[in-house]
């Protein structure tokens, strides 16, 4: 297994929408299981293909904070077949550098998808297992939270990301990001 390079914004892939995976093999099982190194090196609970060049539809996640690094999911093709109320929640992402904000979601979805093993999941999911699903498939279709922003929101967080990059220091605050 290795740690890969997470991509951030603003890099143009993290806009592509992926490609299914049609065959579900050692190539696909090699590359989660670096995906879920990735997460826990960058100590994250979710992370999507994309976010590490991969334009595929792979997500994984583990929001147990108790049991962490002990049953992540990892999920292939995924997709909320159903959802229903509203929650705001205040999110962060691997790929967005030092920013979080709130974000409306979903408060109940219900996500299908296929194992590693070729089996097919179903996961209901509320609160930050819920958002984290559905933040990771968004990558999956080229979307970031800060697409769910107002454009003057987002126009700030660009402002303040040339500025860091400008200080050349990228703070790490400690906190788990999506």
């Amino acid at each position: 297994m290795a740690v890969l390079r997470i991509h951030t914004f603003p890099d143009p892939l993290l806009t592509r929408t992926s490609e299914r995976i049609a065959e579900i093999d050692g190539r696909v099982a090699g590359y989660v299981a670096d995906m879920v190194e990735t997460m826990y090196a960058a100590n994250g609970v979710g992370l999507a293909a994309p976010q590490v060049g991969l334009l595929e539809r792979a997500i994984v996640v583990d929001t147990d904070s108790e049991n962490r690094g002990l049953a992540p999911l990892c999920l292939l093709n995924p997709e909320v077949v159903e959802a229903e109320g509203d929650i705001t929640w205040e999110e962060g992402c691997l790929s967005v550098v030092d920013y979080t904000a709130e974000v409306q979601r979903s408060a109940r979805v219900l996500v299908s998808g296929w194992s590693v093993d070729q089996e097919e999941v179903r996961i209901e999911a509320t609160g930050l297992k819920a958002v984290c699903l559905q933040h990771e498939i968004d990558h999956l279709d080229g979307k970031l939270f800060l697409d769910h922003l107002s454009p003057l929101k987002r126009g700030l967080y660009r402002k303040r990301l040339k500025k860091i990059k400008r200080s050349g220091e990228l703070p790490d605050d400690g906190v788990p990001r999506i």
